[in-house]
């Protein structure tokens, strides 16, 4: 008798588990979407329950900091998002089968005059009933919403539910602020990705807002490369202080790297070098770069103004 009774609790326990394991989808009303919603929040400022607000779907907070809204929007009118992986071509968001927002980052800045801005980035991932974010070549939808403080409330100026994907494993990396102009704050996030054993290439993409709305206005290629044994690269970047430009300065990317023939035959896959070290990687066995470009702003985005500057060390 104890016996049977011992497997009914495991029966009952077994299956409440099972229950609570399995996310669950809210449906919400279209308006989510709109981007004139009003919205103010009480200090102190608490980014998850904002997100709630935003996205008011089921909120889960799963094992490993998986904490994250479930939600459904069967009356929201679709939009086509670049996921700049290109891979499984753009993004359309909200998902068919349902969504699941992450908080991506939260971000406090202060401008000249004093005043106080928060920014609160969002990662939208296909739903799944377990909770996960998979797909390698697929990016997290990036969105993000601005607060600025009024005495202790926050004060919603605007919110883009969705700019562009990002990342891998539907995972947006995490956006930097920097400053691009007089009081003009942009943000920076770092694309890598790449196959199974082959080697990992960075893109630097930099988001602003402009003509009402954020959006990339400028790409870089070839700015990180890892997970090779015969070459690798790290790159930074600088805004040019010119108080001649009061908006969308010059910014100088730097790269530095290393070559050697050599530890090609250790490589699984073969690497696309950069223009401007591809002609030296044929003669020579060995050696480290620099490689220094300039991008000014035209038009709607940025493009590099003049020809790298290369440099070669320890040639052999």
């Amino acid at each position: 008798m104890r016996l049977i009774r011992l497997r009914i609790v495991f029966l009952i326990f077994t299956s409440v588990c099972t229950a609570q394991d399995i996310v669950e989808l809210k449906n919400v009303n279209d308006t989510i979407l709109n981007t004139k919603r009003q919205l103010q929040v009480n200090t102190p400022f608490d980014a998850v329950k904002t997100m709630q607000k935003l996205f008011p779907g089921k909120l889960y907070n799963l094992s490993d900091h998986n904490t994250f809204v479930s939600w459904n929007c069967k009356n929201c009118k679709t939009a086509s998002y670049t996921d700049v992986n290109g891979i499984d071509g753009d993004q359309i968001f909200p998902y068919n089968n349902g969504v699941a927002t992450r908080l991506l980052s939260d971000i406090d800045y202060t401008d000249s005059k004093g005043n106080q801005y928060k920014l609160l980035f969002f990662n939208h991932s296909f739903y799944d009933a377990d909770g996960l974010q998979t797909s390698r070549f697929s990016g997290g939808l990036v969105g993000i919403a601005k607060f600025t403080k009024n005495d202790k409330i926050w004060q919603m100026r605007s919110f883009q539910p969705g700019i562009a994907a990002f990342g891998a494993f539907s995972q947006s990396p995490k956006p930097k602020l920097t400053e691009i102009g007089e009081d003009q704050f942009a943000f920076t996030l770092l694309q890598v990705n790449g196959g199974a054993g082959g080697p990992f290439e960075g893109t630097l993409y930099l988001v602003a807002g402009f003509d009402g709305k954020y959006q990339s206005i400028m790409e870089v290629h070839d700015y990180q490369l890892t997970n090779s044994e015969s070459v690798t690269w790290s790159s930074s970047y600088t805004v040019i202080n010119d108080t001649a430009k009061k908006h969308f300065r010059d910014i100088v990317i730097k790269t530095k790297g290393s070559f050697d023939k050599a530890a090609q035959a250790k490589d699984e896959f073969e690497v696309n070098l950069p223009a401007e070290i591809a002609a030296m990687a044929k003669t020579k066995k060995k050696f480290s770069f620099e490689i220094e470009k300039r991008f000014s702003f035209k038009g709607k985005s940025y493009k590099m103004t003049a020809k790298p500057v290369v440099k070669f060390l320890d040639v052999k």
